[in-house]
């Protein structure tokens, strides 16, 4: 009976994870459907001084005893009173002593701006259009002194999307703007090709980077289509349209073309990071491996060993640090797409743990 029981709870979790993937697969063909139009949403803006001045005074309130928190609290106001005056008194003087702002004057900050910007890549680049979105934000409001800090995350992906995605970065540094990319975790091949656009790369001392090369690989089912006795037609104009494919009997005069293609995309992927990073032995760092943190700081792919928390922790004494968001409006379908997604991983995680616990039994 235990074992029935068990089955039955099997079934009934497995009819609810297809179903599940059903929903999934909906939310994302209506995802895939969605018109270029739609992409309306909002900048977000986050100040990470305010952020981090109230958990510390947060910590500080409750490991210290109550005079003395309400002493430091009293004595930072009284501070931050004094510095306001200064600052109301230096603009002053800066005016001539009116007091009176010409509407011609642009607005005065206090002290330098440090933008933050994430990207979290996948195989399609596709973060590329909110990345577009807060540089295009944050572009007309640079001014001198100004830097952007990018924390960016990608294992890689399509030559075409994260060659556009390098380029909305390289908008940064031809205004002029010093630009530096964190790497916490991974930054390779179109990864590796947006980070290098940067001023500066900092990287966690683990962190993969490099992998500076070029891949394709695809199945070909024409010898099981022949065994099933079934033709596949390919009809193209022009020697070169298509070199391999999936259905259809390649050739080798179609392989050595497609091997020619690759190794042009990987000597333009090379110029790329060379022009970017001209100390670099492209020779030797150009061959698809990948380096951690330390050994990427020794062949110069990357400048400085940190991670993104210390690089920005270290700013806020100086620099008003601002983090930018772009976040795009989603329709009831995609809503409905990453709720069911949510509801899959949920469930693979439930079945797994219940494998794993029937296993330990």
């Amino acid at each position: 009976m235990e074992f029935l029981s068990e089955l039955g709870l099997f079934a009934a979790q497995a009819v609810t994870l297809l179903v599940l993937i059903l929903l999934l697969a909906l939310g994302l063909v209506a995802i895939s459907q969605r018109q270029r139009g739609d992409h309306d949403g909002h900048i977000e803006i986050t100040r990470i001084n305010q952020r981090a001045e109230h958990v510390s005074d947060t910590l500080n309130h409750a490991i210290n005893d109550p005079q003395t928190w309400k002493a430091a609290t009293k004595a930072r106001k009284k501070a931050e009173k004094v510095k306001v005056k200064q600052r109301k008194k230096a603009l002053k003087a800066k005016k001539g002593g009116s007091g009176q702002e010409s509407p011609a004057d642009e607005p005065q900050r206090e002290r330098p701006v440090l933008f933050v910007l994430d990207f979290d890549g996948d195989i399609h680049a596709s973060a590329t259009d909110n990345l577009r979105e807060e540089i295009s934000a944050i572009v007309p409001q640079l001014k001198k002194g100004d830097e952007v800090l990018v924390r960016l995350e990608s294992p890689g992906g399509v030559v075409h999307g994260y060659g556009l995605a390098a380029s909305q970065l390289r908008r940064i540094r031809d205004a002029g703007t010093p630009l530096t990319v964190c790497v916490d975790k991974v930054a390779a091949s179109g990864g590796y090709m947006m980070a290098c656009v940067a001023d500066r790369i900092i990287a966690a001392p683990f962190a993969v980077i490099g992998s500076i090369g070029v891949l394709a690989q695809l199945p070909n089912f024409h010898r099981l289509l022949k065994k099933n006795d079934i033709d596949f037609e390919l009809l193209t104009a022009g020697e070169y349209k298509r070199t391999l494919t999936l259905f259809g009997e390649n050739t080798d005069k179609g392989r050595e073309k497609f091997v020619e293609e690759l190794e042009e995309t990987h000597a333009l992927f090379k110029h790329f990071v060379k022009d970017n990073r001209p100390a670099l032995d492209i020779d030797r760092v150009a061959t698809g491996e990948i380096w951690y943190g330390q050994q990427a700081l020794d062949e110069g792919l990357v400048d400085e060993l940190a991670t993104s928390d210390a690089t920005i922790q270290a700013r806020l004494e100086g620099s008003d640090v601002f983090e930018i968001r772009f976040v795009r409006k989603r329709n009831w379908q995609e809503k409905l797409g990453m709720a069911a997604g949510s509801a899959v991983e949920r469930s693979l995680l439930r079945l797994w743990q219940y494998g794993v616990s029937r296993r330990l039994h």
